[in-house]
């Protein structure tokens, strides 16, 4: 028998991104594909790509370009697909392009240019599929696409309106990757708190009783599964305030990913933001209310057409008034495609990158100070890495990638995935130091 046929992979863009890649390699290695982990060990390549901003693009045609002088056999996927013009005026040599979540396309164009050495074989995988997290935390994508037509987004146009998988699914995918070792759930989607409109919140049978396709729903059920659940892009509907009475009695993590991008109600209507008219400070304050210990996390856009200093100065009052756990922040950029590039008032860049350093500068003096206020306090951290130095672990404020650290000197007799207690001693704007309890 010949060798197995290998693959290379290449995955950018954000977790919902990775995820897709997840699958494809799921399916590959059920089908006796190994994977390689250089371009030269690869029979061909695979680049999954992002397509959201200018810089994306920019970093997938550029990590095509390197997979084709490496390797020179590639397939290319992910959403920078969808404009498969532009990738074949850079790189006419792939050997073929598909969009965004697109397994059949993907395993379809493997098996044409690389035919698999047999059936699939189901032992090849474990039950919960290839991961490329590692062991402890998995992403968990409850739906596709989005219902929103946010001006200064393209992504409905790469991943095409909502479409939720059904409850039933997500929880049994859930529970498998808690069963092989999983100790963290990261829940994502276009947006989360829709979590089920497209199929009428349909009733599926779970452990022997019925759940809806709801937001609430699969928060409940997945809080039932004894490990840390995280909600990512959540928009503040007001529903959402039904998962924080979960959160206070611990059955998922305090956390909240909500993507507010502005303080201006003019500007929200510019962006076309969903819960636009919505009072999010209070919305806020009502949530800390009934969950005291919540991390909120959010992104923010400074130069859109037409804002104002004085817009933006109300911003930087709402980051006073709001007090956010975690923020992170970005200079307008126009996207190809986007409604927004065609809004009057275009704001100087050289006035974009000042805001933005404003905003981060404003924003680190209140992360900094909401840290040291956790200073003397213990928690339960979760163990990423362990260094010679000593462990590096996530406390429930702290989503892997986005948010910070916690550094616990001399604890290299711990193992990643491993829930320890720690008392907090020191804090900068973004990282925390502890030792043991």
């Amino acid at each position: 028998m010949r060798n197995p046929p290998t693959v290379g992979f290449i995955s950018l863009g954000c977790p919902k991104a990775l995820v897709d890649s997840e699958k494809i390699l799921t399916r590959l290695r059920s089908e006796g594909y190994t994977i390689a982990a250089t371009y030269q060990g690869a029979d061909l390549v695979v680049v999954n790509t992002c397509g959201f901003i200018d810089a994306a693009v920019e970093e997938s045609l550029d990590s095509i370009g390197e997979a084709l002088a490496a390797n020179g056999k590639v397939i290319v996927t992910g959403c920078l697909g969808a404009r498969e013009a532009d990738i074949r005026a850079r790189h006419p040599a792939v050997l073929k392009v598909t969009g965004a979540h697109a397994l059949e396309q993907v395993v379809s164009a493997v098996h044409e240019h690389l035919p698999p050495l047999h059936d699939p074989f189901t032992h090849l995988v474990p039950p919960q599929g290839i991961k490329l997290t590692p062991k402890h935390y998995a992403y968990i994508k409850i739906s596709e696409g989005c219902n929103h037509r946010c001006t200064f987004c393209i992504i409905p146009s790469l991943r095409g309106d909502l479409v939720s998988r059904p409850v039933d699914d997500v929880l049994l995918e859930a529970e498998r990757l808690a069963q092989a070792g999983v100790n963290e759930l990261l829940v994502i989607s276009q947006d989360t708190s829709a979590y089920g409109v497209d199929l009428g919140y349909a009733e599926r049978g779970w452990r022997g009783r019925a759940v809806q396709t709801r937001f609430y729903d699969l928060a409940q059920a997945l809080g039932e599964l004894g490990i840390w659940v995280r909600l990512h892009y959540v928009y503040p509907y007001p529903h959402v305030d039904a998962v924080i009475p979960l959160m206070a009695e611990g059955k998922i993590l305090p956390y909240l990913d909500i993507p507010f991008q502005h303080a201006s109600s003019r500007i929200l209507k510019l962006m076309k933001r969903p819960a636009a008219s919505e009072n999010n400070l209070q919305r806020i304050q009502s949530w800390r209310r009934v969950c005291p210990d919540i991390t909120l996390r959010s992104t923010f856009i400074v130069g859109f057409p037409g804002e104002t200093e004085r817009e933006f100065e109300a911003l930087l009052n709402f980051l006073t008034e709001a007090q956010l756990d975690r923020v992170g922040c970005f200079a307008y950029s126009p996207v190809q495609g986007a409604v927004a590039n065609h809004l009057p008032d275009a704001v100087p860049e050289a006035v974009k990158q000042e805001r933005l350093a404003r905003f981060m500068a404003h924003q680190a003096a209140i992360s900094a100070a909401r840290l040291q206020n956790r200073i003397g306090r213990v928690e339960t951290v979760l163990v990423d890495e362990v260094v010679p130095e000593g462990a590096v672990a996530r406390s429930q404020a702290d989503a892997p990638e986005i948010d910070g650290q916690v550094f616990i000197d001399g604890a290299t007799h711990l193992k990643p995935g491993d829930f320890v207690q720690v008392a907090f001693e020191d804090a900068d704007e973004h990282d925390v130091w502890a030792r043991l309890v």
